[in-house]
């Protein structure tokens, strides 16, 4: 039995946020080196603001400017910053009550160690060189020994407010394909398609579950496929995909390969785009050191009948 893979996968990719009247105040004001809540009708001041009360669901739109400084809530230790955080070095994430407001801003706090830390340890906003008007304008907090600062009277009304963000989301985790899909790449890497068949409905899988989906039995016979196989159905592609290098348009098919029973995915080459059809056989393209097939070309055979693949749809 091959042994069972793994690998390191990241997932990213930006999103792009418009922001309310609200939030474009509050992300403006920290380009400024304001800090900006928002007033509830009885009187709480909320930051960071949001453009409904949590409690009531009403409109909010009252600006009020609260000080840089404040007052740690909570915290706990990070003691081995990750990518992206707000540090390199280990820090307290803390909970901020800043001067003037009700509630508390998540943030980081830099001091030397966990000691140095506890509820009630007075801080102020470390404001960041260069400020663009997101929550990175805060570098962090840092302690602070002296009065709560002095207010910039701002009413929120700024030139160029902030109208949108791209926040960049990234999923950094390991994959294990399990062990029957770990067979089918190994096989992939000796130039193989292989499947599994249900020992119930006999139908062959590829790539391999390791169950059958319809019958909720295990699977184990392994069963060699293709390498030829006939185009179900397919698509014609006419958008370019970022990084990726082929020209449109092209079409991607659904190839049952034979022997199996299930198609699988494949781009379609070495023919016009437009004279791809249902019931084409074809054939993959292997390239030097690839891992997979490149492409599926025609094999020059007639097409196949309808009835031959039309449970394969």
């Amino acid at each position: 039995m091959p042994e069972v893979l793994k690998a390191p996968l990241v997932v990213e990719f930006p999103f792009t946020r418009s922001l309310g009247p609200v939030q474009s105040a509050f992300l403006t004001g920290l380009r400024e080196r304001v800090v900006l809540g928002v007033a509830t009708a009885d009187g709480r001041t909320l930051v960071p603001p949001v453009e409904y009360d949590p409690v009531t669901a009403e409109d909010l739109r009252d600006l009020v400017e609260v000080a840089p400084t404040g007052t740690v809530t909570t915290w706990a230790w990070n003691h081995e910053p990750r990518r992206g955080q707000p540090l390199d070095t280990p820090f307290a994430w803390v909970l901020v009550r800043l001067d003037g407001a009700d509630t508390a801003l998540l943030h980081a706090l830099d001091v030397p160690g966990p000691d140095a830390v506890r509820t009630g340890t007075r801080v102020r906003i470390r404001w960041a060189e260069e400020r663009t008007g997101a929550i990175t304008d805060i570098a962090c907090f840092e302690p602070y020994d002296g009065e709560p600062a002095e207010l910039t009277g701002s009413d929120g009304t700024f030139e160029e407010k902030v109208t949108g963000i791209v926040a960049h989301a990234r999923l950094d985790y390991t994959y294990s394909p399990g062990r029957a899909q770990s067979a089918y790449i190994a096989a992939l890497s000796g130039r193989r398609t292989v499947g599994e068949r249900c020992p119930s409905c006999r139908k062959v899988y590829v790539p391999p579950r390791g169950a059958c989906p319809t019958c909720g039995v295990a699977t184990a016979e392994q069963v060699e496929v293709g390498p030829a196989g006939t185009v179900t159905t397919f698509c014609i592609v006419n958008i370019k995909a970022k990084n990726l290098d082929i020209e449109v348009p092209y079409v991607y098919a659904h190839i049952a390969l034979d022997g199996a029973g299930l198609a699988l995915h494949g781009r379609i080459g070495g023919i016009p785009y437009d004279q791809v059809r249902m019931g084409l056989r074809v054939e993959p393209v292997w390239t030097d050191g690839g891992r997979y097939p490149d492409h599926y070309r025609p094999t020059g055979e007639p097409d196949a009948d309808y009835e031959t693949y039309k449970e394969l749809l």
